[in-house]
């Protein structure tokens, strides 16, 4: 396959793992998490040497909603990098909505406005959670940008992977699917399974039960879920309900929690509703003992790895070579 380059100066990321795999990622040389990166032994490559590469790099743009920017960014990329592939990564960000969650001019240095890429097609798209969820979808100020992503990605993006808010707004504009409350917040590590009957490539690997990070105060309405012939639940969970969502023959899937949360995230959330003076439970099944004390013990990791790897291995697999054809 010939490579195709991309623009910007950029360095390669390589995670090396046993046999001596690597696994690249393509991210601007500025960005901070580089450095976060390279502190995690993460190997460097400048693109000066993946022009020589005979590949063509998957274009997986990023719609960073969290508001966590930077440690977003880090998780994302992090489970990214575990592919033999390259890929080309994108930040998108919501022109309409002044954000306040980065350092002051991060986003305009390393951000593309999401409608100047309506030229432009991309083998994957995530977008992630947002904390708006006890929002109306239509109060929130971005709303109409956003929908205009989701429709531009339906006909420009082979496979969109969206996360917790993110897939919540997802499934409510493209199927009608309403979102409600929950009497208290979902928060923890709960355990999932997998939907033997409907278990497609993205669930390579897995155990018929693996454990996943939740923290949201919302869900989407099960049955409307259950009820509409377009969708298919992967994954589900008695305490969380529908985890992994499906459409299109994966050119959609929904995730209703944070497989990408890293070990103190749940932590930081915690402490951060505490020291608010917020309503906030200890996280289930995340501090030995249900403790805060303890320091928690990491047991969706793997799992988490698994599931981005297995989604850019059928992103790689079924996208046109030359992106056009989408």
């Amino acid at each position: 396959m010939g490579f195709k380059p991309a623009g910007g100066l950029g360095v390669v990321f390589f995670a090396k793992i046993e046999h001596s795999t690597f696994m690249p990622i393509k991210i601007p040389i500025a960005l901070p998490a580089y450095n976060a990166l390279r502190e995690e032994h993460v190997f460097v490559m400048a693109d000066v040497r993946a022009l020589h590469q005979d590949i063509r790099p998957l274009k997986v743009a990023i719609v960073n909603l969290m508001p966590t920017t930077l440690d977003t960014e880090i998780q994302l990329l992090r489970l990214l990098s575990n592919s033999p592939l390259q890929v080309d990564i994108r930040f998108l960000r919501m022109g309409s909505h002044e954000s306040h969650n980065a350092p002051p001019g991060h986003l305009e240095r390393f951000y593309t406005p999401s409608e100047c890429i309506t030229h432009e097609r991309f083998d994957g798209l995530i977008i992630t959670g947002a904390p708006v969820e006890t929002l109306a979808f239509e109060e929130v100020d971005y709303w109409k940008e956003l929908t205009t992503v989701l429709d531009y990605a339906a006909k420009n993006v082979w496979s969109t992977l969206h996360i917790c808010w993110g897939a919540q707004a997802g499934l409510y504009h493209r199927y009608g699917i309403p979102k409600r409350n929950l009497s208290q917040k979902l928060f923890g590590i709960f355990p999932h399974k997998v939907v033997h009957e409907r278990r497609m490539i993205l669930f390579h690997g897995f155990d018929d039960e693996f454990l996943a990070p939740q923290s949201r105060h919302t869900e989407s309405d099960q049955k409307a879920i259950a009820a509409t012939p377009a969708l298919t639940i992967q994954s589900k969970a008695e305490e969380a309900g529908a985890f992994i969502v499906t459409a299109r023959e994966g050119r959609e899937i929904y995730v209703t929690g944070h497989l990408e949360y890293d070990p103190l995230t749940l932590d930081r959330e915690y402490r951060r509703d505490l020291s608010r003076g917020l309503p906030i439970q200890v996280p289930k099944h995340y501090y030995p003992d249900d403790d805060p004390a303890k320091t928690p013990v990491v047991r969706w990791r793997a799992h988490a790895h698994l599931f981005f790897s297995n989604w850019l291995n059928f992103v790689y697999q079924e996208t046109p070579y030359n992106l056009a054809d989408i």
